[in-house]
């Protein structure tokens, strides 16, 4: 089977004159390598297309997979991680992970939060803001957290989203609408311990793969594992992980909003602890960083006994669960 393989490069972006924080999710060419290796070790001949307009270049020149591996963020837009899944289905191409609808859902933490609270399952109470009036309107017990609404990698968390009042949470929403120009999500503040789930295939066939708490050190950016903690987590945070009933709880939510949710394939779904030690989502992310060595779900997966190659395998088996039946072509991965 031939695989290809698109994504987003970072330094190509910088090259453009994008900046460090804009580029902050796409890939550097040591994950893209880490991928093209792996999935070579697992019998697939790999191309590398590049980003959503290499593809898109290449449709129109006919070309074709039996398979992409898809790990293209996107650029602009609350649709972006939608973008690459859209073109492949139109041209019915199969590829992993989430379906465009699935993307874009979770990309918007609001609409995320409303689908997850309408299954029945806990997470914090919010309000967005789309402009300052907004602002009236919010009704949560201080203190809150503030975020933009569809960005990834931390952007826009600062130890200043955490707002004890009034003033601090207008403070932080206007500069946050001026600089990401979207809304910002507004939700309770929880004190708990913060975890996140490994999630390895679709459906019936989905489970969790481990839990890992992430927990600041003292000389991190409090109150938040931020855009700054993530950048420099070698220094200011400890991944730890996590067993017992705080961990089984964790999975069964995470599992319960990755099948209520309709994901596929792999990532993540971030979890807190309120006050009182219960297990509540924040965020889902059906597009997780793949670098062997500093993304989370990687990162988690290793403490929990699953080698890099076997999350891989494990990916790309979910994917080709939903090819057709062809006699001719072997759907099993090398182990």
């Amino acid at each position: 089977m031939n695989v290809g393989l698109v994504y987003d490069l970072r330094s190509e972006y910088l090259a453009e004159g994008y900046s460090e924080e804009e580029t902050a999710e796409f890939d550097k060419e040591d994950t893209i390598e880490a991928l093209r290796q792996g999935l070579a070790a697992l019998g697939f001949e790999v191309e590398a297309v590049g980003s959503a307009k290499s593809l898109v270049a290449a449709l129109a020149k006919g070309r074709r997979w039996d398979l992409v591996f898809n790990i293209a963020e996107g650029l602009r837009g609350s649709g972006r991680e939608a973008l690459v899944p859209a073109l492949l289905d139109a041209y019915d191409i199969p590829y992993t992970f989430s379906d465009p609808l699935v993307m874009a859902l979770c990309l918007d933490k609001a609409a995320c939060k409303r689908v997850v609270r309408d299954l029945g399952l806990p997470t914090p109470d919010f309000a967005l803001v789309r402009t300052e009036k907004d602002l009236a309107a919010v009704r949560l017990p201080y203190p809150v957290f503030a975020k933009p609404v569809a960005e990834g990698t931390g952007k826009g968390v600062c130890a200043a989203s955490r707002a004890a009042d009034r003033r601090e949470l207008t403070a932080v929403c206007r500069a946050l609408l001026k600089r990401f120009k979207q809304p910002v999500l507004v939700e309770e503040y929880l004190p708990g311990r913060e975890f996140t789930v490994g999630i390895a295939g679709t459906g019936e066939l989905a489970r969790p793969l481990g839990v890992m708490e992430v927990r600041l050190e003292g000389s991190a950016e409090p109150g938040a594992y931020s855009y700054s903690n993530k950048a420099n987590f070698e220094t200011l945070v400890q991944y730890l992980p996590v067993d017992g009933p705080e961990a089984a709880e964790a999975m069964d939510l995470a599992l319960a909003v990755w099948l209520g949710l309709g994901c596929r394939d792999g990532g993540r779904v971030d979890i807190r602890l309120d006050a009182g030690g219960r297990a509540s989502f924040l965020e889902v992310n059906p597009l997780a960083g793949l670098n062997p060595v500093i993304s989370d779900l990687p990162i988690l997966c290793n403490m929990n006994g699953v080698p890099y190659q076997d999350l891989l395998r494990l990916i790309v088996q979910s994917a080709l669960e939903r090819l057709p039946v062809d006699p001719d072509k072997e759907r099993k991965v090398r182990r």
